[in-house]
């Protein structure tokens, strides 16, 4: 009785965001009452269970989000996300226009969300692909898959953020690392396809006439920031956050120290976070209310659902630790040896049917943490191996209810078959590449 509440609550999930339209925050949250009354649980603790899971998370990991959405912001508007674009077709050079394009896309949407990481970077891509006589559908298909790729996987997006944070991952910096390992392979499987799908699919701008990329650019943001300012907002709180995690594993014996201490505060996600903000003020034009407010507000305004959603996901999490529920089909999972499978099929699942990666991942991880133990993964490494299986779940697949088919499709005029044949087979096969990696690394680490 205890799974067919669980399947029903998840199914419920599912039907209520992707065809009843309703808000995966009030979802969650009647998911979470579901379970709770159908369970028996007392109607003084049912309210108390679920405020404190909602608190929890928000207390864990609600900062980060904010200060990582308000970095965002910052480079997208002051031409940051442009300038890094220009300097990673220097180094990867114009004879490989397509690469240039999954590794602007794989940095960009570090800080900056999927969507509008490829409608700011769309000029360039058009640009570059009628310059260089490359195919537009390559060159699409080679943006999206590397802005998917950091986009599930790597920490400060919020998505990763939340997984870790709903099973309690202490170390987020581990994160970080095993992300940004993972990710590289995983946007080397879109850019592949890339290739492929650029050689048999086109688009309308295979025919589109020359753009001018400088006047565009130029015109929209003025005079482009540095590269050390472009950088700085993301590359500082990930390596102080990376280094963090090192010296925790290699300096251990030297935790007494004031470097280490020194360290270990300075990779803290929310210090480490709060310092890639001071480096982002950097790239204000002005210092007044426009930037200061507008700008911060906007940042703060769109984190504030991913912040919601993340709340009702982690009061869900804790009614299903209080049920029982987790521990007993983690029981029954167990005897089916998935192990690191079984993050990945539910978070799949819930991605292909409701569309939403972020909400793959919240409520994904809110579902395994109390199966953890059962299931072999109650480690520190289980649980960041566990956040890259449900991150290479939430990409498998982008297709028709996904706002990102849309914007992808849209803007890279693509019709709609032309968008299944190339961009959605991309997310498949790189979920499928992104899980076949975890599930080596779970065989060697755990």
């Amino acid at each position: 009785m205890l799974v067919v509440i669980l399947l029903v609550a998840i199914g419920f999930i599912v039907l209520a965001t992707s065809k009843w339209k309703l808000h995966p925050f009030l979802a969650l949250l009647i998911a979470a009452y579901g379970i709770a009354l159908s369970v028996g649980m007392g109607q003084a603790d049912i309210a108390k269970t679920i405020t404190k899971g909602f608190g929890g998370i928000l207390a864990y990991i609600g900062i980060v989000i904010v200060l990582g959405t308000i970095i965002g912001v910052i480079l997208e508007k002051s031409g940051a996300a442009i300038k890094m674009a220009n300097v990673v077709l220097k180094i990867v050079g114009k004879k490989r226009p397509v690469l240039a394009m999954s590794f602007i896309g794989y940095i960009v949407s570090i800080p900056v969300f999927c969507d509008s990481g490829f409608v700011i970077l769309n000029a360039l891509k058009r640009s570059m692909a009628k310059e260089l006589q490359v195919s537009g559908v390559a060159m699409s298909v080679a943006l999206a898959t590397g802005l998917f790729a950091t986009h599930t996987l790597v920490p400060p997006t919020p998505g990763p953020i939340a997984a870790a944070g709903n099973l309690m991952v202490d170390n987020l910096g581990l994160v970080i690392l095993f992300g940004i390992g993972i990710s590289i392979i995983t946007m080397l499987a879109g850019y592949f396809w890339a290739l492929r799908a650029g050689k048999i699919y086109k688009s309308g701008e295979d025919t589109l006439v020359d753009l001018s990329k400088d006047s565009e650019v130029v015109e929209k943001y003025g005079e482009l920031p540095s590269a050390f300012k472009s950088f700085a907002p993301i590359f500082v709180p990930i390596l102080l956050m990376a280094m963090s995690s090192i010296v925790k594993l290699a300096f251990s014996d030297a935790s007494d120290t004031t470097i280490y201490k020194l360290f270990i505060f300075l990779g803290n996600p929310t210090n480490a976070l709060f310092i890639g903000v001071l480096f982002a003020t950097m790239l204000l034009p002005k210092l007044n209310e426009e930037t200061l407010s507008g700008w911060v507000g906007e940042g703060i305004k769109n984190a504030g659902e991913i912040l919601i959603i993340t709340g009702a996901g982690g009061a869900l999490g804790t009614v299903l630790k209080a049920s029982g529920i987790g521990g007993y089909l983690g029981d029954i999972l167990q005897t089916l040896s998935l192990g690191i499978l079984v993050p990945f099929i539910i978070s799949a699942a819930l991605k292909t049917a409701q569309g939403s990666s972020t909400t793959a991942l919240v409520v994904t991880s809110t579902i395994m943490f109390p199966l953890l133990t059962s299931l072999g993964l109650d480690s520190e490494i289980g649980r960041v191996l566990t956040v890259m299986a449900i991150g290479a779940g939430a990409m498998t697949v982008s297709h028709a209810n996904d706002s990102f088919f849309w914007v992808v499709s849209r803007f890279s005029k693509m019709d709609v078959a032309t968008a299944y044949r190339a961009y959605t087979v991309a997310t498949l096969i790189q979920g499928l590449v992104t899980i076949g990696i975890v599930v080596i690394l779970a065989g060697v680490l755990l």
